[in-house]
């Protein structure tokens, strides 16, 4: 009777080894399906990734929830309606692009510049109350599995908060140099327009079909997706994870930890 239980359950775990290397088969299989259309589509002669940029916000570090909680008693503080989910949906634009989106649709006009400090800066005040932003789980183990690969590691944001960036070095020690970075300081026009990500890939020196991209946010696939960079999201917030294939994903994964997983069947 002993020896039967053995077999049963040897033969039980056979069953789950087989699940997951079909699994695996069916992931590879659709991986290489999504880098032949990718490589199709823009007309790339190849793929051969030398670097990874990453966005910061909902990937690096999992401040999105108080990023949104702060958007919204920003804006209702001055009177605008606004939602959490318009703060994920906006996430990856500057701050004066997100200010004045709302105020296009509520007033039918661009916010001041004036305004746009003002409600900035009631925005920041209620980001720093939120206390010390903790790492994205798996993040760091991710980033040295790709520093160990010799490849490129850049940062592109849409971030204006001195305290997230000034912290990329605490959290994630040395790994991030401050001339592989692009924030919202560096650029005339952010998410989803394409200047961060091409000026990050002009820093680079790479070709587009050398890069890999790491996003959470709509906004920030579809500048990935129109700069021709390969689009890895992991879906970090509440969002549809059709709402990021439909922003033009290569590949949408639940989370960092189902990235880091997998990181070695990728690239």
């Amino acid at each position: 009777m002993h020896y039967l239980k053995l077999r049963i359950r040897g033969t039980k775990k056979s069953k789950v080894r087989d699940k997951i290397s079909i699994f695996a088969q069916k992931f590879n299989l659709m991986l290489l399906s999504e880098i032949e259309i990718f490589k199709k589509k823009n007309k790339y002669p190849d793929f051969k990734p030398k670097a990874i940029f990453f966005d910061m916000d909902g990937v690096l570090f999992d401040s999105m929830k108080f990023h949104a909680s702060s958007w919204l008693k920003a804006m209702l503080q001055v009177g605008l309606p606004f939602t959490e989910t318009e703060a994920y949906m906006n996430e990856g634009r500057t701050g004066a692009s997100t200010i004045d989106n709302v105020f296009v649709a509520v007033r039918g006009r661009n916010a001041t510049e004036k305004e746009k400090k003002e409600i900035y800066k009631i925005k920041s005040t209620h980001f720093e109350a939120c206390g010390k932003i903790e790492r994205m789980p798996f993040a760091l183990e991710l980033l040295q599995k790709i520093k160990a690969e010799n490849k490129d590691i850049f940062v592109v944001t849409g971030s204006g908060q001195p305290s997230l960036i000034d912290s990329l070095q605490e959290n994630f020690p040395d790994i991030f140099k401050k001339e592989k970075m692009v924030t919202a300081f560096d650029v005339t026009n952010g998410k989803p327009h394409p200047e961060p990500y091409l000026k990050a890939l002009k820093k680079s020196g790479l070709q587009p079909w050398e890069v890999v991209v790491i996003e959470n946010a709509p906004l920030g696939v579809e500048s990935a997706n129109a700069a021709g960079l390969f689009t890895i999201a992991v879906n970090t917030g509440p969002l549809n994870p059709e709402v990021l294939s439909n922003s033009g994903a290569n590949l949408v994964l639940k989370d960092m930890e189902d990235l880091y997983v997998k990181w070695d069947k990728l690239f």
